[in-house]
């Protein structure tokens, strides 16, 4: 009986944890600022991220800029808080020369 409990427990657990998740839809982004932009802006950029559930994909060199996947809810959220900062938010997608 104890292991039932045990074992129903971990699987409320699981749903309650993917269902949250789920119930957010999830968008592949870049961030990216322009040159000259504190890294403090990009930081902080980072950590709304995060704190969102999102994850960081790749952090560029080039440009000052990270890939991430992220709630659709946070992309206003990183939208104001960048705006003095002229950031510029893109869905990451696919490209190709025959639009395919």
């Amino acid at each position: 009986m104890k292991f039932f409990i045990f074992v129903s427990a971990i699987v409320l657990t699981f749903l309650a944890i993917f269902g949250v998740a789920a119930d957010q839809p999830m968008k592949q982004i870049i961030i990216s600022y322009p040159k000259g932009t504190p890294a403090s802006v990009l930081e902080e950029a980072k950590k709304y991220v995060l704190d969102a559930g999102g994850f960081i994909s790749h952090e560029y060199n080039l440009i000052m800029g990270f890939a991430a996947t992220a709630p659709a809810k946070i992309l206003e959220t990183l939208q104001a808080a960048g705006k003095d900062h002229n950031v510029l938010i893109e869905e990451d997608s696919t490209v190709s020369i025959n639009n395919s």
